[in-house]
């Protein structure tokens, strides 16, 4: 009978005298329980501001950020939020218990208990933010820059394309060339085979590099490495091996070698043959046919050629845009887009270059195409060179024709810090004070360059290229 007894008070004690210690413990614990909220939500503050710096770091350098990270930053930021409306809260109702107007021990029995959870509520996620990295660097998904809408539309341009795309789908065939004089449009249609190639989702990697006429395999190494979503840490064997077995893991990848001039050896970057790996197809440019065919043994060899009459006015008129309809430029813009002989080069950088101008200019431009001569160079490779260096003198200011020689001194790629070093040590920006004032300069300039088709972007923001021929 005893041992009944000793057990319902035991039972009693489980359901009554714990609770009411529990409520107690809340009560005598308030002002602790409201300090530790207000500690833990001042933890994880700076733990966010931590993570944060890491974030713009791998912003900076073109990382993309992992999703757990993303949402515990939406996790946090809203916790905080909430935490911090309930600590004023709380301050208030201690001001209107100095006024005389305490709160109820209920009241503050639920304030209690409510600091005492958020700041376990806090802990949690304070634990939950320690990651082993914030970001990852993404594949390369743009090759490079797009091509004007204008030349997408053009008939010969996309009966091309339309061969080089049907030679793509066949299974018997895994390498392509397509050659053309320098400026003849090329890169352009080879771009618009890659995002061709990637939208109908013919291969599951699309990469593109340019060889050049001396070739850097360890940036050609790279810049496939890049669009793979590699990153290279080994030495240069290392790196092609690691290369070799990256490229041999995708079911079928598409590779384009833009602007070879010579044979050039797949095997020294290790990009494996079509023959061994069935599901990897080339597509190579070259000036030079025999290149192609004899050198490279491609399958399948397209020529682009330069662009004829109607067409040529079709891609002048656009990038000039709606003034040349005036009734007094149109004869006279009509001669200047002759002058570009068909090349896209040319006439792009032409078109760019009077854009806007008045009737007078566009005269002394006509005038200074059609006196141009040179007896170094053939009759096309003249009319490409007078362009261009109508567009150069039609550049605003020295500093932006300073920059641009400057540029030419470099072999293919430019990077902007070279350019910033270089710059100052020549003293090419008049008033500019500090290094970030002569960045924002060059920025502006090459922005300059771009706009104007003297410079050419490349897969790197910092980075950019001027096309062989200019």
């Amino acid at each position: 009978m005893v041992e009944i007894v000793v057990s319902v008070a035991a039972k009693v004690s489980e359901y009554l005298v714990a609770p009411v210690g529990r409520q107690l413990g809340h009560l005598f614990n308030y002002r602790t329980n409201v300090e530790d909220l207000s500690q833990q939500v001042a933890k994880l503050r700076d733990a966010r501001a931590r993570q944060q710096h890491s974030v713009d770091e791998a912003i900076r350098k073109g990382h993309k950020i992992e999703d757990d990270v993303c949402k515990w930053f939406t996790r946090a930021d809203g916790f905080i939020q909430v935490a911090c409306k309930f600590l004023e809260e709380e301050k208030e109702a201690q001001k209107t218990c100095f006024n005389g107007l305490c709160p109820n021990l209920k009241s503050r029995y639920q304030l209690s208990k409510e600091a005492r959870k958020k700041a376990g509520v806090a802990v949690e996620i304070h634990g939950d933010g320690q990651f082993e990295r914030v970001s990852y660097r993404p594949p390369l998904l743009e090759i490079g820059s797009a091509p004007p809408k204008a030349c997408k539309a053009l008939e010969s341009r996309m009966l091309t394309l339309n061969e080089v795309m049907k030679a793509l789908r066949d299974a018997d065939i895994n390498t392509i060339g397509i050659w053309g004089m320098g400026g003849v449009g090329k890169t352009m249609l080879v771009k618009q085979v890659a995002e061709q190639a990637a939208q109908e989702k013919l291969f599951d990697k699309v990469v593109m590099t340019s060889v050049f006429q001396t070739p850097d395999f360890r940036r050609i190494q790279g810049e496939i490495a890049d669009m793979l979503g590699m990153k290279f840490e080994e030495s240069e064997q290392g790196r092609a091996a690691r290369l070799h077995r990256r490229i041999n893991e995708e079911k079928t990848i598409l590779i384009i070698l833009d602007d070879i001039w010579a044979e050039f050896e797949l095997e020294k970057i290790r990009i494996p043959s079509p023959d061994n790996h069935k599901g990897c197809k080339l597509v190579l440019t070259s000036r030079n046919k025999h290149v192609l065919s004899n050198e490279m043994s491609t399958q399948k060899d397209f020529g682009v050629e330069h662009l004829q009459g109607d067409e040529a006015w079709i891609l002048f008129k656009n990038m000039v845009g709606d003034s040349i309809e005036n009734p007094d430029l149109l004869p006279i813009a009509t001669d200047v887009a002759k002058e570009c002989a068909g090349l896209p080069i040319a006439i792009v950088t032409v078109a760019k270059a009077l854009k806007n101008k008045n009737v007078s200019i566009w005269k002394d431009a006509l005038k200074q195409l059609k006196t141009q001569t040179s007896t170094n160079i053939t009759a096309m490779g003249t009319k490409v060179y007078s362009t261009l260096k109508l567009s150069y003198k039609h550049l605003e200011g020295d500093e932006v024709k300073s920059l641009f020689l400057l540029c030419g001194l470099f072999s293919n790629y430019i990077d902007i810090r070279d350019l910033l070093k270089y710059g100052m040590g020549l003293r090419l920006f008049q008033g500019t004070n500090t290094l970030e004032e002569a960045k924002n300069r060059i920025e502006t300039l090459v922005d300059n360059l771009k706009a104007s088709n003297l410079l050419l972007e490349t897969h790197y923001n910092a980075v950019f290229r001027m096309h062989d021929v200019v």
